[in-house]
């Protein structure tokens, strides 16, 4: 009779594999990468909060970003016909990160934000409509085709656009 022997590897094999597999996972993660309009009306909802209101969200003018740790900062136009002049006059779109950004040195934290291009100037609120900080706006005239809302890479940095007008921002170190 013959005897079979069983071929296995020992564990300590089988360990270091894994290990070395799950090492990898690591380096694998892609670049962050820009969220379209499409992808993005797919994470919103139909709806925000602002200032004691709801506001549709226009799906067709957002966008994004998906960070490298699977985290995103969103942005949509809103519908502001409901609120006050005054309201309406800063606040155009609705930002949600789940990452610290820098404006211009300015860190704005985790959470949900109302925003717009006042003068030369791009204004965040929290969602009671307080003023939190603005940062500088530039005006880019080279832009072929600019949207209401669009968002561009930069290097390192993004260009969150409101037609030829945009804000630079980068995930906060």
């Amino acid at each position: 009779m013959k005897t079979i022997r069983s071929r296995t590897l020992p564990s300590s094999v089988v360990l270091a594999v894994i290990l070395f597999a799950a090492s990898l996972t690591g380096f694998c993660q892609s670049a962050p990468s820009i969220v379209t309009a499409e992808q993005a009306a797919k994470l919103l909802p139909d709806a925000v909060f602002f200032r004691g209101q709801s506001a549709s969200v226009q799906a067709r003018n957002s966008a994004g970003v998906h960070f490298t740790n699977d985290r995103y900062m969103l942005a949509t136009l809103v519908d502001t016909s409901g609120y006050s002049s005054g309201v309406q006059q800063k606040y155009q779109a609705y930002l949600i990160t789940e990452v610290a950004l820098d404006f211009s040195g300015q860190t704005l934290k985790p959470g949900a934000y109302g925003v717009g291009i006042v003068g030369d100037h791009f204004l965040v609120m929290n969602i009671a409509a307080d003023d939190l900080f603005t940062a500088p706006v530039q005006h880019d005239a080279e832009i072929k085709r600019p949207g209401p809302l669009q968002l561009n890479a930069d290097g390192d940095h993004y260009r969150l656009y409101f037609g030829r007008n945009y804000v630079s921002f980068a995930q906060a170190k």
